[in-house]
Parts: C-alpha cells; sequence; structure tokens
C-alpha cells in the first residue's frame, strides 16, 4: 500500500561503538527515588515490602534529541525542570506473558543517561484537577538522551551515580543503589502492563534536586564513569 503522506522520520540514538538504536516507545518511572518522592510531596516506601505499585507515564519517541543538542525551551510553559535518569535500552522482544525479573537483564541492549524534561506549572495544574499529566511531560524535545553504551561494557551498574550540573553547578547526585524499583523489577511490572519490545527505552526515574531550567542553560548529565549527555536550553 502506497504511503499517502511522507513517511516520518523514526528517531535513533547513536550507539558508542557505532551504529544506531531505532526507538520504538519511551517508558518513564515516577517517584523512583525517595527523597525525589518526598521533595514531589508523595510519600515515599520505607522498605521494599511497602513499595505498592510503580508509577508509569510515556513520552512520544519522537522526543529523544540527541547529539549532545541544543533544546528550545518549549511552548506553554514558565517552569520547565531537570529530571536526570538512568536509561536503559531493550534489545530484544520480552516472552509473552509476565516476565520473571531475574530474565529481564537479558533483554537490555544498552545503557545511557538522559533527561526527563517536564514543564512542571502543567504537571502541578493537572495534578491538582486529579487530570493527567501527558502535557507536562511528553512534549518536543523532551528525552534528551546520551549516546548508548553496551550493556557487555557496562560494569557494577548499581554501585555508580548520576549527576546534573547546570552552568558547572550540581543540582542533581543520587547513587542507583538508591532506586525503590531497579531495572528487573521495573520490566517486570511493565511486562505486565504492555508487550516489551526491542527498541524500547526506559527511563528509570530521577533523584532529589529537580529544578529550573531557563534559556542559556548548559548542563551535563553523568552516569559515572560510563556516559555523559551535554546540552543547552536555548530561546523558544
Amino acid at each position: 500500500m502506497t504511503d499517502l503522506i511522507p513517511t516520518p522520520a523514526q528517531a535513533r540514538v547513536p550507539v558508542r561503538g557505532g551504529g544506531t538504536f531505532p526507538v520504538r516507545r519511551i517508558y518513564c518511572v515516577g517517584r523512583n527515588f525517595a527523597d525525589h518522592a518526598r521533595e514531589m510531596g508523595a510519600a515515599a516506601p520505607a522498605s521494599k515490602a511497602e513499595r505498592g505499585q510503580p508509577v508509569f507515564f510515556l513520552k512520544p519517541a519522537d522526543a529523544v534529541v540527541t547529539g549532545n543538542g541544543d533544546i528550545p525551551y518549549p511552548p506553554g510553559t514558565q517552569d520547565l525542570h531537570h529530571e536526570v535518569e538512568l536509561v536503559v535500552a531493550l534489545g530484544q522482544d520480552a516472552p509473552a506473558g509476565v516476565l520473571a525479573p531475574e530474565d529481564a537483564t537479558s533483554l537490555v541492549f544498552a545503557y545511557g543517561v538522559g533527561l526527563d524534561l517536564t514543564r512542571r506549572d502543567l504537571q502541578a495544574a493537572a495534578k491538582a484537577k486529579g487530570l493527567p499529566w501527558d502535557i507536562g511531560k511528553g512534549f518536543d524535545h523532551s528525552a534528551p538522551v546520551s549516546e548508548l553504551v553496551p550493556a557487555a561494557q557496562v560494569s557494577g551498574l548499581a554501585s555508580r551515580s548520576l549527576a546534573l550540573q547546570v552552568n558547572g553547578d550540581t543540582r542533581q547526585h543520587g547513587s542507583l543503589r538508591d532506586l525503590i524499583w531497579d531495572g528487573p523489577d521495573i520490566l517486570h511490572e511493565l511486562s505486565k502492563l504492555f508487550a516489551l519490545k526491542a527498541g524500547d527505552l526506559i527511563f528509570m526515574g530521577t533523584p532529589a534536586g529537580v529544578g529550573p531550567l531557563l534559556p542559556g542553560d548548559s548542563f551535563v548529565a553523568s552516569l559515572e564513569g560510563v556516559v555523559e549527555l551535554h546540552g543547552r536550553i536555548t530561546a523558544a
């Protein structure tokens, strides 16, 4: 069948060592660090037994920004916020049914670091009315991500940390040991709701210290000892 409009370009993320990773979906995890949950006014579990269910939302695949590119300040907001996150890239389809946590790591192709950019004022207004907050999260250029590093090249992931500097000042820093739900946990929970496929990215949640980004701000996000993401916020 002939397409009646031009075929949209597929979002692709460069992979260290060569090649690109075509993006299928972007899943995001909310409130996955206790300190961030508390700074956003939510209760944080005291133990794994009290975790309940993780909070999930999605971003469009074409929200990806790669190549340390400039990011235009988005329309409709006066309060753009940064959230630095571990990014997990899946290289295989999950089997049918619920994925066991012990089988989840075999699906992981690579890791990176990214920002879950958030129109905080729009998100807060929607939350106050009990409405969905998609417009606060799933907008153009809202998912800048570093190159992806093959999982075989990343050792000791749980002992590493995330950090974000804005204009040279550290805004966020957190250990991946403090994740409420780690990678296998999250893939297990996602598989209860979605068919996980090769090409999926998972943004794993942010530590405390989220705050505003303004036109002219430069940032450096890092996954300790693995990869960095550089970028700049430009005028709309």
